[in-house]
């Protein structure tokens, strides 16, 4: 009866948001995006979804849900005062399945929906340059960071602005793949306005900008002083790991004595790049291992012979998430060098795409994973070593000048 309660609540929940906004996808999910970049942590099943999969003890009783569709249908038909429209209602009904997991990563997507989702993404987007995180509870959407040259720092957007509407929709609860897929993402040339509330007293301000094309290096590296090499990663693209053992190779050629690796506002990506970087970094051994319900999962290892040895430190915050909990979490595990900054934000588990077969599909949750000693870091997170909040003067400026970086500073200082 729970189960029944939940899938109807969320049914109903569903159909509503959809049919009187028009809203696809209404969800309180969690998560960080860089706006037309998909920041995807899900493993894609391109196999069909197997058919007659018997029901478990406790699963949905469909002959009942489909008796009460029926009886609602009906009350519809004599009574509701205005046009119907049976598709939104009908995705509404799935999107209020989803909602009923109470799971806030597990969601449906509708034929539109998935193929936005599915959209290449390599290296190059008509967007506004901005990333963005989400509160897992509230559903406030967040700008975390402003790319430099790019369409929203040159229209004002700062970090800590509040998005509150896109093109007049408001979007506070609203997936953040539909956010961007839908309302952010759109050809060259073209203009997106955004509402957004700043500061403790919300003040709304409006801003207009020119969707153009973005390029966004997911790793960048220099040399600091005494001979101190700084890598930030942006976040774990199929680009990311060959970017980053390059940065490495180049630091060292400089004469590297020390490494920072900086993976604050990074929400995560492909799991085999983290494994691949990790395998560059640390000495052989189990990096990260998953096990879904039954316990079933995967193990990954470092065995390519190589580690950095040099004195090394990870600066993290609490919107490093996911792949960056597993970077994080390994080095971490392994004494290999020293974490720095604020709690992360602690998702540890993963998501699998599944296709239903007609162009729509679901996100669910499937697995934990956990870090080489075996924490479950999820709703936890990883707490640093040394704990060293960001200044409250540079939390809002779109770019932090690497020697007033008090978070940086604290890093370099814990490797003398």
């Amino acid at each position: 009866m729970e189960n029944k309660n939940k899938f109807w609540k969320g049914a109903l929940v569903g159909a509503l948001v959809t049919a009187f906004t028009g809203l696809i996808v209404v969800l309180f999910s969690a998560g960080i995006f860089l706006f037309g970049r998909g920041v995807i942590d899900n493993q894609v099943q391109t196999q069909k979804v197997e058919t007659g999969i018997s029901s478990e003890e406790g699963t949905l009783d469909f002959k009942r849900i489909e008796d009460k569709m029926e009886l609602i249908q009906q009350i519809i038909d004599k009574y509701y005062l205005f046009d119907e429209d049976p598709e939104k209602v009908e995705a509404g009904i799935y999107v209020g399945m989803m909602y009923g997991l109470e799971d806030p990563y597990s969601t449906y997507y509708t034929k539109e929906d998935f193929e936005k989702l599915m959209e290449d993404t390599e290296g190059v987007y008509c967007g506004i340059g901005a990333m963005v995180s989400q509160n897992r509870s509230t559903g406030i959407i967040s700008a975390i960071r402003v790319f430099e040259n790019s369409p929203s720092f040159e229209a004002g957007l700062l970090p800590g602005d509040i998005l509150y509407s896109v093109d007049g929709t408001e979007v506070t609860g609203m997936d953040l793949d539909i956010l961007v897929g839908t309302y952010i993402k759109g050809e060259e040339g073209t203009d997106v306005h955004i509402t957004v509330l700043r500061g403790e007293a919300g003040e709304k301000v409006e801003l207009t900008m020119t969707r153009r094309q973005v390029e966004v290096p997911t790793v960048e590296h220099q040399m600091l002083e005494d001979n101190v090499g700084y890598i930030y990663v942006l976040q774990f693209d199929t680009i990311t790991a060959q970017q980053f053992k390059d940065a490495i190779d180049d630091l060292e050629k400089q004469g590297m004595e020390k490494l920072v690796v900086d993976l604050r506002d990074n929400p995560g990506g492909v799991l085999d790049a983290v494994v691949d970087m990790l395998d560059y970094v640390l000495p052989d051994g189990l990096l990260v291992s998953t096990a879904d319900r039954d316990g079933k999962g995967d193990k990954y290892y470092s065995d390519d012979g190589h580690q950095v040895d040099h004195p090394m430190a990870v600066l993290v915050n609490g919107n490093s998430a996911s792949a960056s909990e597993v970077f994080t979490g390994a080095v971490k595990d392994f004494g290999w060098g020293t974490i720095v900054g604020t709690t992360t934000f602690g998702k540890g588990i993963v998501q699998n795409l599944i296709p239903l077969g007609d162009g729509t599909a679901i996100k669910l949750t499937t697995s934990h994973y956990f870090t080489p000693n075996g924490f479950d870091l999820h709703g936890k997170g990883i707490e640093p070593d040394v704990v060293v909040e960001l200044d409250e003067a540079l939390k809002s400026k779109a770019v932090i000048p690497l020697e007033e970086d008090n978070q940086l500073q604290a890093a370099i200082e814990a490797l003398k």
